[in-house]
């Protein structure tokens, strides 16, 4: 005999629904059409909710999250600030410093993004940007160079205009190896040595002049004329580093 699971009546082997109640004695899955009973809520078969409510009260799964991965590659990183900016918003209206500073920063991002560079981002008044990632070419180093050239120009001809002739910029360049985070995008792109000492390198030069390493000035000086600048003793460097003024 065949208890009813609604009613408990019994009923005889083989009948597919109660005949006391009219209960059915199983639910068919509409995934795959399996027999199961009344009162489960996933099919036994695949595993497919039995009713539209089976699912409530279940939690749904983690996400997986992939850990970002990293490799190195050779980029080309370059660093320029603003000098002589202090004094002058000292002097000047405050919503004149930040126009300055917006013309300041939409220069940088238009002729990084104009040599084919990424800007990994901006602080303060300085900015750090990146050539290699996401994507390289062969002239990467010469690019970076020429976005710090112009970039140099393009900030004392700022500063001409705004009667600031104090308001002038400075970068570094350096090429070498780093650990870049692949498919990430700004800030947090690559780290490592290279980037500190890039920092490093900005901040011994000269207003209105670019300072490059040793390997970048190899891979760039058949397109690049450059005169030596000395070696200067950066934080965390063993011994002098030479540098080359662009």
């Amino acid at each position: 005999m065949t208890l009813c699971p609604s009613c408990s009546a019994s009923n005889r082997e083989g009948r597919k629904f109660c005949a006391e109640c009219g209960s059915a004695f199983s639910a068919a899955c509409q995934a795959c059409g399996a027999a199961n009973q009344p009162e489960e809520r996933f099919c036994g078969e695949c595993g497919a909710p039995l009713s539209p409510g089976a699912m409530a009260g279940v939690a749904p799964a983690a996400p997986v999250h992939e850990a970002p991965s990293a490799e190195r590659r050779l980029i080309s990183v370059l660093f320029a600030d603003l000098v002589g900016f202090t004094t002058l918003s000292e002097s000047r209206d405050s919503e004149e410093v930040r126009e300055l500073l917006s013309r300041y920063f939409d220069t940088c991002s238009r002729l990084i993004d104009l040599y084919g560079g990424t800007v990994e981002k901006f602080i303060g008044d300085a900015v750090m940007a990146v050539w290699g990632t996401p994507t390289a070419t062969e002239d990467d180093a010469e690019r970076a160079v020429r976005a710090a050239l112009d970039l140099v120009t393009a900030v004392s001809a700022l500063g001409d205009e705004l009667g600031a002739p104090e308001l002038r910029a400075r970068a570094g360049v350096l090429t070498g190896e780093a650990a870049v985070t692949l498919g990430a995008e700004g800030q947090g792109m690559v780290a490592g040595d290279l980037v500190n000492t890039a920092s490093r390198v900005q901040s011994v030069a000269d207003p209105g002049t670019v300072l490059v390493g040793e390997s970048t000035r190899r891979t760039t000086e058949q397109t690049v004329v450059y005169e030596e600048a000395g070696a200067f003793e950066l934080k965390g460097k063993d011994g002098l580093v030479p540098l080359w003024k662009a």
